[in-house]
Parts: C-alpha cells; structure tokens; sequence
C-alpha cells in the first residue's frame, strides 16, 4: 500500500472520524449529550467534507474507498449499540440495524472471494437508510438537551424509517447482488 494514500486531506477527515467516535461514547454514557452532539455532528461534517476535497482535489484513493464505508458503519453501528445499552434507543433498531450490516458485509466478502466483485456503491435506499440513522441519533442525541415535543416526534419518526429503510435496503441490496451475480455467470459462460 501507498503510504502517501494515508496522507490526504479525505483519508486524514476519515481517520479523525474514527478518532472522534470513542469520545462520542464516552460523553454518552457520562449522559454529557450536549459534547456527544456536537461531536457527533463534527463527527458528520468530516463525513461530507472527506468525499468533496477528495472530488476536489482529485484525491480519491483504494484506501478511502474502503475507509470511509468502515469508518461510517463504524460510528453508527457503534452509537445505536450504546445508545440501546443506555436505554435510548429501542432494541428492535439496533438489532435490524447490526443486521443488516453484518448480512451485507459478509455477503461483499463472500462475494469478492467468489467472484471476485467489488463494486458495492450504495443504493438510493442504502442512502435513505444512512440519512435517517443519522437522523435518528441526532434527535436521540437531542432530546436530553431539548425535551420538547417536536423533537420526540422528529426522534420517532427517523427511528421508525430507519427501521423501514434498513429493511427495504436489504431486500434491495439481495436483489442487486442476485442481478450482478446472474451478469457475472452469464458473461462467464461467453
């Protein structure tokens, strides 16, 4: 590997983001929610910032390809865990949440030793999905500091279409990985 790759701006964001995620826990579970959100929303600022100086400065590279996803699944699969440990999050949520990830990241392994496919970009609902767990711990993270009513219902409505899209993405995601693996055969059969 290229030791320069660890070196860009996109790759060094991705790895503060990681870097950040001990500490969000830690402010949790010391139910200090005003440092957990505002580094979690730190923490969501360097997720955007990362992907656009990488398109910038044309500094897209293997290692945050595979980087950035981890260090995604990483900081949400993490949260939803203590926030369910810390009574503030329903069980349900994470449980569909853990897995689905794990389906999906044992499949891409299964996938990539098999048949040797990589591309595994996320789908319109991956996105949709990834946008209301964010949602979701945001207004998790909020109610404690603000607890009034408008904040519970938006923390109820992106826990519930978490759940919706974590599992509309998966059967999306089965069927996208049955399609690819029908082209690969078939273009093997050529």
């Amino acid at each position: 590997m290229n030791y320069r790759q660890i070196l860009t701006a996109p790759n060094q964001l991705t790895l503060l983001r990681m870097i950040i995620l001990p500490f969000i826990v830690i402010y949790v579970v010391k139910h200090d929610f005003k440092w957990a959100l505002a580094l979690f929303i730190l923490a969501g600022l360097s997720d955007g910032l990362d992907g656009l100086l990488a398109r910038t400065l044309h500094q897209q590279t293997l290692l945050g390809q595979y980087l950035d996803p981890i260090a995604d699944k990483m900081l949400m699969s993490t949260l939803f865990l203590v926030l369910s440990i810390e009574h503030m999050i329903p069980w349900k949520y994470t449980v569909v949440v853990f897995s689905r990830d794990i389906s999906i990241l044992m499949i891409s392994g299964v996938l990539y030793m098999i048949a040797g496919l990589r591309d595994f970009r996320p789908s319109m609902f991956g996105k949709a999905n990834t946008f209301a767990q964010v949602a979701a711990i945001f207004f998790v993270l909020l109610l404690p500091i603000e607890t009034v009513r408008w904040v519970w219902i938006a923390r109820a409505t992106f826990l519930r279409a978490t759940f919706i899209f974590t599992i509309v993405s998966a059967v999306h995601y089965a069927l996208l990985v049955q399609h690819r693996l029908h082209v690969h055969a078939s273009a093997l059969k050529t």
